[in-house]
């Protein structure tokens, strides 16, 4: 009789227990956890079997033991961090003794098994299980300084890294043995089919071996990472998230607490900025979202106009900052990857308004893939956006922090990324684990169609506009709208290939005639491509010195490789009484050129550093033109 009371009772009143002593065994919380969540899932699957036995808790402890030490890859004891120097120095003292030595001292120590059981876990005769105890608690106690009467009390004291671990809930942990059982159906089925198949004949081996830690059974002809396979229940555990304690490294100025933590199924489930689905993997298997506030106390003050103007002064929590974990795990790992590309396309091409990409960072040692977006928004609650992506197998993992000033930097995006990553590692589905990231800065995605253009979400804040940037559609280059009444460069002429051009404008701003920012591309050989740029340049230079009544200010000239880029502030006198400036810059990638104009109007205008930046940008995006490649 399958009872879940019983179970439940069964999985509340041992779990603490096998944590630590997994935890002793390995020093590695996320593989531990994970294991134990494991163990007693396969204990419901066969708990017509468990149930009666009287002892439970040792069916379960070799599969937990077992489960966690595959798990432990990555992990080494001495880079565990955040942890008392105590129970760093206790884990230190376990990770010197031999794998025999540490099972029968923990399992000693920790487990309520007599020394005749601990043999028969461990595998080994008990005169051995003996003298590996009296070795272990030998060396433990030299490396510790303390009376190996004292051995026991610093074990214990494991305890505390576990004290903050959240548990699923037990019927959680009975759904994953309920689908676990139905999973081994099927490949117990196929297993059959293959053993016949291969061999002809199934021959029993005429005794169970015992399982042991270092090891367990397999079956011939059918490989161990399809058993592990099939052993894995892919579900989502809220103890694989972040914790209050981990978001420290966005901000240490701020005291962070969670603020909910759901499977993202109510409202819109847009949780995040410039997200356009509710899930990256619509068929995805499971999801899971945890959203914390960083506040800071902050002194506000009230009149009092009835007392004769009096102030009062209080201290309240402001919230300066947001960060939002998404993970998604996907039904395998191409249908991760597709998921990972889609959310990758939603932050690098953002449609919220005013939102701006910044930089783009790729992450190594994170996963399988990681990459860190900053971006900025500079909309009705202006502030900066980090958004960190991976894929770790059939996992995605985001995390965005939103903040009233500045992003974090593309280095503490992706430590917090990496301590994502780690809490899954162990975890169904998830597979590579993440190391200390390295972050380089890369070019953009591409974006657009065609690619190589610049994009609304290059474009930065102008003052006194209204609405979002948008822009025309790109069409053939009859006329140059980028250029200046100095240089009139044109890109109509014959042998250049994809001669485009764009022009991007404010459309709430409906009383602005001049206002715009216009960019001209195309590609030709590289020496006219050469060329071509040194003649606009000659020509702004020529200008500056012919015309009294234009000013030519060069901010930039840069030559590198098969790049160059300059930027000018010109002031043009157009009348007796009037003048423009114009924001102009010519770029060259190779054979692909670009011109950027930009013309203020009516007290629209961004700043020069602004506008150096979107020349930079579009110098970035120019090799992506089909026709450079």
């Amino acid at each position: 009789m399958r009872s879940p009371d019983a179970f439940d009772d069964f999985y509340a009143g041992s779990r603490d227990r096998l944590l630590l002593e997994t935890y002793a065994l390995t020093g590695d919380v996320p593989a531990a956890r994970a294991a134990v969540r494991d163990a007693f899932a396969v204990a419901w699957q066969h708990w017509r079997k468990v149930g009666r036995l009287e002892d439970r808790e040792s069916w379960v402890r070799p599969l937990a033991h077992g489960r966690a030490q595959r798990r432990h890859t990555a992990r080494p004891w001495h880079r565990e961090k955040g942890l008392d120097d105590e129970v760093r120095a206790t884990l230190e003292a376990l990770s010197g003794l031999s794998t025999v030595e540490r099972k029968a001292l923990v399992l000693t120590s920790l487990s309520p098994l007599p020394l005749d059981e601990i043999a028969r876990t461990i595998g080994v005769p008990r005169r051995e299980a003996e003298r590996a105890l009296q070795s272990g608690t030998s060396q433990f106690s030299i490396a510790r300084e303390v009376p190996s009467t004292h051995v026991r009390r610093l074990l214990e004291d494991l305890r505390a890294p576990l004290a903050s671990e959240r548990w699923p809930r037990a019927s959680i942990v009975r759904r994953q043995g309920t689908a676990r059982r139905r999973t081994h159906t099927v490949v117990g089925s196929g297993v059959a089919v293959a053993a016949l198949l291969v061999s002809g004949t199934v021959v029993a081996s005429g005794g169970a071996e015992p399982s042991t830690l270092e090891r367990e059974p397999t079956t011939s002809g059918v490989t161990t990472s399809a058993v592990e396979e099939a052993d894995e229940v892919l579900a989502l555990d809220e103890s694989t998230l972040l914790t209050d304690d981990q978001l420290g490294r966005y901000d240490r100025r701020l005291s962070w607490t969670e603020r909910s933590t759901n499977a993202n199924l109510g409202g819109d489930g847009l949780v995040v900025p410039c997200q356009l689905e509710r899930f990256a993997d619509p068929a995805g298997v499971g999801a899971l979202v945890r959203n914390f506030d960083g506040s800071e106390r902050v002194a506000r003050t009230t009149r009092n106009n009835r007392g004769g103007n009096r102030t009062q002064e209080r201290r309240v929590e402001q919230v300066r900052s947001t960060v939002t974990e998404f993970v998604e795990l996907s039904a395998d790992e191409d249908r991760a990857a597709a998921a990972y590309t889609t959310a990758l396309r939603w932050y690098t091409e953002c449609q919220d308004p005013r939102t701006q990409l910044l930089a783009t960072h790729r992450v190594a040692r994170v996963g399988d893939d990681a990459v860190v977006l900053s971006l900025r928004s500079w909309a009705k609650q202006p502030g900066g956006i980090s958004v960190a992506l991976a894929r770790t197998g059939q996992a995605l993992v985001t995390t965005v922090v939103r903040s009233q000033g500045p992003a974090p930097d593309a280095r503490t995006a992706a430590t917090g990324l990496a301590a994502s990553v780690n809490a899954l590692c162990g975890s169904p589905g998830a597979a590579t684990c993440a190391g200390p990231p390295r972050a380089v800065r890369v070019s953009p995605y591409p974006v657009g169609r065609p690619a190589g253009m610049l994009a609304a979400v290059d474009l930065p804040p102008v003052t006194n506009a209204r609405g979002p940037w948008v822009g025309t559609d790109p069409e053939r280059a009859r006329t140059n709208f980028a250029s200046t009444r100095c240089d009139n460069t044109t890109f109509d002429a014959k042998g250049l290939e994809h001669n485009l051009t764009r022009t991007f404008l404010f459309p709430a701003n409906t009383q602005v005639d001049t206002f715009g920012l216009t960019q001209t591309v195309a590609t030709m050989p590289e020496k006219r491509a050469r060329q071509f740029v040194e003649e606009v340049r000659d020509r702004i230079r020529r200008c500056g010195q012919a015309n009294l009544g234009t000013t030519v200010q060069p901010m930039v000239q840069r030559s590198r490789g098969q790049q160059d880029i300059t930027v000018w502030d010109l002031d043009i006198e157009i009348s007796d009484s009037r003048s423009v400036e114009f924001l102009m810059a010519i770029m060259r990638d190779g054979k692909a050129v670009s011109q950027l104009g930009f013309t203020p109007d009516q007290g629209m205008t961004m700043t020069q550093a602004d506008f150096t930046a979107v020349a930079d940008r579009a110098l970035d995006r120019l090799s992506d033109l089909p026709s450079a490649r």
